[in-house]
């Protein structure tokens, strides 16, 4: 009940964040301008509010429940708070693969950069499931995920070494940076369904992650076919993660974080953790792009390099309280 209480209310606050995206922003409306764009979609006030801010609000939601949901999911799988798709690679694979495809001229043409980082991603989550089953230890597995961040991390500045181009140049590393900027209602259609996906295989995953907070040899007794937990919580991570990639860039600390703001509430259960987190990291990034865009500056503040700045403390408390855990 508890459970279902906070998730009603993460998407309520999820929907007055949606509303204050779409009503506010760089350009100020008076109360006649609104009235305007709701009664005539098609007028200069409803393109900014329907076509500009309504798509790159909805984008922000679906990006954030997306790393919630992988953080979520992959906490759970390794038995670790300090994992995410960021710390184990897979987003840092799918930023080389849209690297690769920018700099190969794939921006040309429409989907090609997306589905490359969609394809990086899915690469990363199946040589992380190759790794798993291979290494019995969670955190063997982890850090077989950072050497992987660490060589996709390499070979993206090699990328950027040897890029024959200053425009490419500038834009692949506008897409490391992350933003929801300039997204429309097509991106929302892209990234929508894969999300979805992702969802069902995550639900799908719950009664196993459940089992194995009792431990691994404990989850295979009670008949969870480890295997097939594995190989399905990494694809659903791997799908998530790419498809936020593919839409926003790279925005880091998202996964890591709201999984830690909503574990309390479901006291500790992985199982029941992966909808409050979803839902917490859809607001988050809502929120974090409405402050990006509303901070007077002379260049708007790219999302990912927000987070960042938010998520980095964050990060190290995180990391001192588990580190205070382990010496107990």
């Amino acid at each position: 009940m508890r459970r279902h209480r906070l998730s009603w209310g993460l998407a309520l606050g999820c929907l007055i964040a949606l509303g204050m995206a779409v009503a506010f922003g760089e350009s100020a409306f008076d109360l006649t301008q609104y009235a305007a764009a709701i009664a005539q979609p098609g007028s200069p006030e409803g393109e900014v509010l329907w076509q500009v801010r309504a798509p790159r609000a909805v984008c922000a939601l679906l990006v954030g429940a997306a790393l919630g949901l992988s953080g979520a999911v992959m906490q759970g799988l390794l038995r670790n708070p300090l994992a995410d798709p960021g710390v184990l690679g897979v987003s840092a694979t799918a930023a080389l693969a849209a690297a690769c495809a920018i700099v190969a001229g794939g921006a040309a043409w429409a989907g090609v950069v997306e589905g490359s980082a969609l394809i990086g991603a899915l690469a990363a989550g199946a040589a992380l499931a190759v790794a798993a089953a291979h290494l019995r230890s969670p955190e063997a597995l982890i850090l077989f995920g950072v050497a992987l961040s660490s060589f996709a991390g390499a070979l993206t500045a090699l990328i950027f070494n040897l890029s024959p181009s200053p425009i490419a140049t500038a834009e692949v590393m506008s897409w490391l940076l992350g933003s929801v900027q300039n997204r429309s209602w097509i991106d929302v259609a892209w990234v929508g369904p894969a999300v979805l996906v992702a969802a069902v295989l995550a639900a799908r995953t719950s009664p196993g992650l459940r089992m194995l907070s009792l431990g691994e040899e404990a989850a295979a007794v009670s008949g969870l076919s480890m295997r097939r937990f594995k190989v399905l919580a990494l694809l659903a991570t791997a799908l998530a993660t790419g498809a936020a990639v593919a839409v926003a860039g790279v925005i880091g600390f998202v996964g890591l974080a709201a999984p830690h703001l909503v574990r309390s509430a479901v006291r500790g259960d992985p199982g029941r953790i992966l909808a409050p987190s979803a839902l917490t990291g859809g607001l988050m990034l809502v929120v974090a792009d409405l402050l990006a865009r509303m901070i007077p500056t002379d260049q708007e503040l790219k999302l990912g390099v927000f987070t960042s700045l938010i998520g980095a403390p964050l990060f190290a408390l995180v990391a001192w309280r588990a580190a205070r855990e382990w010496r107990l």
